[in-house]
């Protein structure tokens, strides 16, 4: 097992239509602080992206915030978090995040959290890194999205190992223990088996 000390979060920049959203974000929070996991996130205090952020530095945790200048006048930054870095870029933000974490987490989110996610899990196919990528199914959330990814798998358009790289839960704990027990494959993206 291995402990991490420090995720990334991507989810949405408004707060959704339930209230559930906003009540496990804020769990979510409660669960980094009590277990010593740094926050990572991207630097606003608006939506999910705030609550997650606010409850992490209300139970005495860290917060690292990455945001671009241009974002500042939409997702508001997070003058209160732990340290916050202001980068140039959408890129320059995944990146940066990615360094300072050791795992990456979604909550539920819009077109932003699913291209963060889907790029840091391409990243981990590629073998660009080895961390563990999750998402936190709360209330069903991600239902269609991981129906549509074994649809991938039968068509053959996905293979399965990639797609059991990405670890699934409607628990947070459950989520942190199946990262810290994930080990990432050997990297078989470009490789044919029949060629082996």
């Amino acid at each position: 097992m291995n402990k991490i000390k420090s995720i990334v979060v991507f989810c949405a920049s408004s707060l959704g239509n339930s209230s559930i959203y906003e009540d496990q974000a804020k769990y979510v929070g409660y669960t980094f602080a009590q277990r010593n996991v740094q926050l990572v996130y991207g630097g606003g205090r608006a939506g999910l992206m705030g609550v997650v952020a606010n409850a992490v530095l209300e139970k005495g945790g860290e917060v690292v915030g990455v945001i671009p200048h241009f974002l500042n006048s939409k997702e508001r930054e997070h003058r209160g978090v732990t340290k916050l870095i202001t980068v140039d870029s959408m890129h320059d933000r995944k990146r940066i995040m990615n360094d300072h974490a050791e795992g990456i987490i979604a909550l539920p989110g819009g077109f932003g959290t699913l291209e963060e996610l889907f790029e840091m899990t391409t990243w981990g196919q590629l073998g660009l890194h080895r961390k563990p990528v999750g998402i936190l199914n709360i209330n069903g959330f991600y239902d269609h999205l991981i129906k549509f990814m074994d649809h991938m798998v039968v068509e053959g358009l996905l293979k399965q190992e990639n797609r059991e790289m990405l670890l699934i839960s409607d628990s947070i704990e459950d989520l942190l223990d199946k990262m810290e027990n994930y080990a990432a494959p050997e990297v078989t993206k470009w490789i044919d088996k029949n060629e082996i």
